[in-house]
């Protein structure tokens, strides 16, 4: 359904660690990083779509969190959840939701809520039973 997804960030390299980090967990690769510190991508390991791009913003404005923007990454597991959970936290993340069941979505919703080091808001999923 979607090409890519977009986030702003004021300090590259240090986002780029959290990201870096996270899609790693998640089993992403990286697809590009400019010298530059301009942007970097990542995407799914067996497929050159979705990607996820960090950058700057391009009108040379701060970056900044939307109210009510989210993006939620799919795990493969609950344990998959976990790991990233923790592994976005030891990175600069801040916790917004610890991993858990969130039956009052569906019953098998298993999720954790992460604010990346510019305060986007992040999501990492799975939808299985387990």
């Amino acid at each position: 359904m979607y090409s890519h997804v977009c986030l702003g960030t004021n300090d590259f390299e240090r986002s780029f660690s959290f990201y870096e980090a996270l899609c790693t967990a998640l089993g992403l690769k990286l697809r590009f990083k400019d010298q530059d510190g301009g942007g970097a991508a990542w995407q799914p390991a067996d497929d050159d779509r979705p990607l996820l791009f960090l950058t700057k913003p391009f009108d040379g404005a701060p970056a900044m969190p939307g109210n009510g923007q989210m993006v939620a990454f799919l795990a493969e597991s609950r344990a998959a959840v976990d790991r990233a959970h923790a592994v976005a936290l030891a990175a600069g993340g801040h916790c917004e939701g610890p991993p858990g069941l969130r039956p009052h979505y569906h019953p098998n919703y298993y999720g954790a809520y992460v604010r990346d080091p510019d305060g986007n808001k992040l999501c990492v999923c799975c939808h299985r039973a387990e």
